[in-house]
């Protein structure tokens, strides 16, 4: 629900094909580094709440699609606005060559559906500048982000 006492925040989400901002020097060749946000729809804010829970509640059912979305790290973020809107802040690491959420895996198919119907379609992007990451975690994260396997290739 939104305060009139604030202006509202816009929302200006990127266009489905756009391709993303080019990666710093810092995120390895074959990762891509994205921080993401969309508004909350009015009056779906304990519908993303439970949204929330249900990935948490079946978190080991989440990790199936990893592998082929080649995802190295997600969390989702949740902010409330001086306006009173309530907006998904989603940080995310995967290889560039990974698929989306894949919809015959049963918890993919629900996660999609409760995007669908809580948050406002699209996502406003935010510029990567940096990615930090000790030596032997970026080694893992080139690997899973590459191949979604942990076994290394025998190259």
């Amino acid at each position: 629900m939104t305060d009139q006492s604030f202006p509202p925040i816009p929302f200006r989400p990127r266009p489905r094909d756009w391709e993303g901002f080019p990666m710093p020097s810092s995120v390895p060749d074959g990762l891509r580094l994205e921080l993401s946000r969309a508004r909350v729809r009015d009056g779906k804010e304990g519908e993303f709440e439970e949204w929330m829970s249900t990935l948490n509640e079946r978190y080991p059912e989440m990790q199936e699609g990893l592998p082929a979305e080649r995802q190295v790290f997600e969390a989702t973020f949740r902010s409330t606005e001086a306006d009173g809107s309530t907006w998904i802040y989603h940080l995310s690491l995967m290889g560039t060559d990974g698929g989306g959420n894949d919809e015959s895996i049963p918890i993919d198919a629900l996660h999609v559906d409760y995007s669908r119907r809580v948050k406002e379609p699209g996502w406003e992007e935010l510029e990567p500048k940096l990615m930090l990451t000790p030596d032997h975690l970026r080694a893992a994260m080139i690997q899973w982000g590459r191949t979604g396997s942990t076994a290394q290739s025998a190259e």
